[in-house]
């Protein structure tokens, strides 16, 4: 079975699905994640059918399977909050609207930072999690929404294996949520890299592996439990080239889409630029490529 490897791309509003295919095939993708709007804003453009229709052509003639393809909800839902009854409610029409935009596009996975218990404790965010996910699968319909295990800066909810199983086991339909998994996030919560097998070991058994649809692959930046989450370029960090490697080809995986969100080169200056060519070509020979000089 071919690697499903890929990165994050930009989506604009002028060139849209169409330009996110041609940024992915840019860096010999096979797959893509993108953000339909600002990571950071409510702001969003129409959808335009065209520039979708064209992407599809595009993607058909590269052999990039749209089940393979992932969006990412923007950064500023937060649904583990109920203080602010206006706030929780709007996030949830919010996110809502990002799920049929999914549909719109011909998408039907999408990862979500489960959000950050900033005003209740971390069961309540559970709770509150999983009762806006409820409401938003029954405002929507086929979209899988896929929890991102994350790093644990502050009260970020979903640093656990058994932090996610308690969201999922509140979710009436279980055929609508996921995980994605994400290496730097993974290594800075608690999780030895290393020993990636014993991970899944006890993920399949608290959780089931099948509910693993995506991996963001990045290295980190910090050691292990830092709870930082700061990514860095691929064999550049703490986990390790060979490391990364061992997850990427792990036989439990396999199918699996694996998306890099590793830093652009120099990316403080106005010389920054995109390493996913050669990060992606080093991941497929399984040979590192020191592309930072």
């Amino acid at each position: 079975m071919e690697l499903i490897i890929g990165s994050h791309v930009s989506f604009t509003a002028s060139t849209q699905l169409l330009g996110s295919v041609e940024e992915a095939l840019s860096y010999n993708a096979n797959t893509f994640m993108f953000y339909t709007g600002s990571t950071q804003s409510i702001q969003r453009s129409n959808i335009n059918d065209e520039l979708t229709y064209k992407a599809y052509e595009l993607m058909v003639k590269n052999n990039i399977n749209n089940n393979n393809v992932i969006v990412h909800a923007p950064y500023i839902i937060n649904l583990a909050n109920k203080s602010d009854e206006n706030k929780y409610n709007f996030y949830i029409n919010f996110f809502s609207q990002e799920l049929d935009r999914c549909k719109q596009l011909g998408m039907n996975k999408i990862v979500l930072h489960p959000g950050s218990a900033t005003t209740c404790t971390k069961e309540e965010a559970i709770q509150n999690i999983a009762n806006a996910l409820n409401i938003v699968f029954t405002k929507t319909e086929n979209t899988v929404v896929l929890l991102e295990f994350m790093a644990g800066k502050g009260n970020e909810v979903g640093t656990s294996i058994d932090e996610l199983k308690s969201i999922i086991d509140l979710i009436n339909n279980k055929d609508r949520i996921g995980v994605c998994l994400d290496t730097c996030h993974m290594n800075d919560s608690y999780v030895d890299i290393s020993h990636f097998d014993e991970f899944l070991d006890e993920f399949d058994s608290k959780i089931g592996i099948d509910k693993i649809k995506c991996v963001h692959i990045n290295d980190s930046m910090n050691e292990r439990g830092s709870h930082k989450d700061r990514h860095a370029n691929i064999g550049y960090g703490t986990i390790g080239f060979d490391n990364l490697i061992n997850v990427v080809y792990n036989d439990r995986l396999k199918g699996i889409p694996f998306i890099l969100e590793t830093p652009y080169v120099n990316r403080n200056s106005k010389d920054a630029w995109a390493p996913y060519k050669y990060e992606i070509e080093s991941i497929r020979n399984k040979k590192f490529i020191d592309f930072i000089q």
